[in-house]
Formats: C-alpha cells, structure tokens, sequence
C-alpha cells in the first residue's frame, strides 16, 4: 500500500527534504511539496542585493517541476494541520491527508511586534534587507544618502542568519565608499545580545566586535529597543536611553508561521520543539527543519536559524521518515556541524565554523577574512541556483 508524506515550504529545507524523500522513497509513494508561491531566494544573495551586487531576478529561485521529479507541487496556503487526523488543510484546495509531515515553513517577519517599526517603513526612514524587494530598496535607499547615520537594529532574537546584520553594516560602509570613510556618514550596529552571535561563544563574539572596530563601525551590545518614533528619527531603548539616526536599516522581529496552523506540539514562543538528532516533534509522524524549529543545544541555547543547517536537517529527515514508515533506510542523526560566512566588503569574507551540538557548548572557530571564502558563498550561490531553476 503506498503512503503519503507531506512537505510544507518551498524554502532551502523544504526543497531538499522533497528531493531527499523522492530518493529514498519508492516510485508508488506519493510526495506533496505545498508552498504558497514557490519563489524564494537565498539569504546570501539577500545581502548581495542590498550591496548592489545582485538584482532581485538575479538571485530569484523559483523551483519547478523538472528540478523536483516525482514530486507533487501544490501552490496553496497552509490553513491548518489537523494532527489527529493527520491531515493538512489548505485555503482553496482539497485537504491532504499524510503518513508522514515534514513541517519547514521557515520564519516570517512581524513589523508589528515593535512600536513604531510598521510607520518608520511605510515613511521610508528604515528598511530591512530580509526579502528581495526590502533588499533593493534598502541599497537605494543607502546609496541616497550624502551625510548622517545609519544605524544596523536588531530588533530581538531569534533571527535568521545570526551574522546578517553584521554583514549588513560592513557591507553599508562599503557601499557608501568615500562619504563613510570621510565621516560623512557613520555605521552603527544595535542588538539586544551583550556580542554578535553569542551562541558562537565569547571568542567569535569579541573577533566580530575587533572587526567592525577596525572598520570604524560602533558596535551596542545589550541594546532592546523597545519603540521607534519615525518623525522624529529616534529609536527608544529598554535601559531608558535613545538614539537618533538618519536611516534605520532592521532585522525585524521573528515569529513562527507555524504557530499560525498548529494547536498542538508547539513551545512557549511558537517555534517547534524537536529532537536534536532526529528533528521529531511530539506529535506522532511529523517532523520539522530549518528555521521554524527550536533545536536547544546542550548549553541550553538554540541552534541559530541558517540555511546550513535546514539542509543538514533534510536529508536526516528524508531517512528518518524512510525508517518510520517500515522502509530499510540508514539511520542518519543530525551532527551539528556547521559554516557561516560574515561578508565584510572589499571582496573579503570571514568564516565562522564548527559543531553546534558540542558538549558543554559550541565549539565554533572564525576564520580571517579571505576571497577565497567570497568566492566559496558565490558558488553555492550559483549551485543553488542551477539546482532549482531548471527549465
């Protein structure tokens, strides 16, 4: 009798999981890929278009139906899971019942969770680079200004990409070129956590610090911001103390849209608990990757939300639904090991990498800035492109 697993989200897990499970499933197996559009982008190339270097249909993925052979593509919005059932609900389309689910809808954005946040876009005095569109207008935005200050928000935590908004403010100063290095303009960079990427530990945090330093850009650790007054281009902190800026480029607040179509299985703060070898949730036949899952880390954190990581994550999935289902498949733990890149301009990037599952903690080394880790990010970018967009 043939089975049925369900993947919800087209994003870098969701896409592998479906490709790992066509591979490892037989052919009478049915696979259902459901994403509500099917277009997507790397966070990488996310940061590129902000500096400039990418347009948005450079970097576009739009996966199709060749890339992912064997698989069924439904274009729908998730309305719910029914876990009793075990079914899926979709707006205008027919419910999909599953023997297995993998859940990867990602992390959205919610301007709304911070005061003032919504106007300061809808006004044009801040902008965020966490989607393509937001990206573009944020490099024009950038490229406008002749004088003043640009402050880099970390609104809370977590976020996608722990190192972006350290990548945003090198990589600003270095679209500004001379109107940054003459003072014209200054980079700042805000975030509630004491160091950048603190999960990484106290050694990568302080390198990340030295390294903006030296470039001239002011890191604030420990900084909430709690309101954002638009007219008058200031930003309001938890500690009783303010700022004022020119532009606002922000990491907005981070929500699980998971919480939005699950009543069940889900942490206090909606992300979804999960095994951290084998990604199962506490609702029996389903699991969940990437970056909607709290993965906590024997030192008590979680595992930061990065593509690296969702990919990692798929194929132990792929094999782990295999095996539930009563197939002979490996059983494939996840390690977690794992690269991050901290683009810092000029055609230089750093890298941070190692295993995050380390006991007590992560045991994580940031490698000098290089070309050669600029160019290892521009080749997953073109094989992450390449892979997809087939036509």
């Amino acid at each position: 009798m043939s089975k049925t697993v369900v993947v919800l989200g087209a994003g870098v897990g969701g896409l592998s999981a479906a490709a790992g499970l066509r591979k490892v499933l037989p052919a009478q197996d049915r696979i259902v890929l459901i994403d509500r559009s099917f277009t997507g982008s790397l966070g990488l190339s996310l940061l590129w278009v902000m500096r400039g270097w990418r347009t948005p249909d450079q970097v576009r993925v739009r996966p199709t139906a060749a890339a992912l052979p064997g698989v069924e593509m439904v274009t729908a919005e998730v309305d719910r899971i029914d876990d009793a059932e075990q079914t899926v609900h979709c707006q205008h389309a027919s419910p999909i019942r599953y023997d297995a689910l993998v859940i990867a809808l990602g992390a959205a954005l919610d301007a709304s969770a911070l005061p003032g946040l919504s106007e300061a876009f809808e006004s044009g005095v801040a902008g965020q680079f966490y989607t393509l569109d937001g990206a573009a207008d944020l490099h024009r935005r950038i490229g406008a200004l002749e004088s003043g200050r640009v402050i880099v928000l970390v609104v809370g935590v977590p976020f996608k990409c722990p190192a972006a908004p350290f990548e945003a403010a090198f990589l600003i100063a270095d679209q500004l070129g001379a109107k940054y290095s003459s003072g014209a303009v200054r980079v700042d960079a805000f975030t509630p956590d004491a160091l950048p990427m603190p999960v990484a530990g106290p050694d990568v945090g302080n390198a990340l610090v030295a390294m903006m330093e030296a470039k001239g850009i002011g890191f604030h650790g420990g900084k909430s911001a709690t309101r954002i007054l638009p007219d008058t281009r200031v930003v309001e902190f938890a500690d009783g103390t303010t700022e004022l800026f020119d532009h606002l480029a922000v990491v907005p607040p981070h929500q699980s849209p998971a919480a939005a179509v699950m009543s069940t299985g889900l942490g206090p703060t909606g992300w979804i608990p999960v095994d951290p070898q084998t990604l199962a949730t506490s609702m029996p036949s389903v699991w969940a990757i990437g970056d909607t899952t709290a993965l906590m880390l024997p030192n008590g954190k979680p595992l930061p939300k990065a593509a690296v990581f969702a990919q990692a994550q798929s194929e132990v999935v792929a094999h782990q639904v295999a095996r539930h289902l009563g197939y002979d498949a490996p059983d494939i733990r996840f390690t977690g090991e794992g690269a991050c890149y901290v683009e810092i301009g000029g055609g230089l990037a750093a890298k941070g990498e190692g295993n995050f599952l380390t006991p007590p903690a992560p045991h994580i080394a940031l490698r000098d800035p290089s070309p050669t880790y600029h160019a290892e990010k521009a080749q997953e970018e073109r094989d992450w492109l390449a892979r997809w967009n087939v036509r």
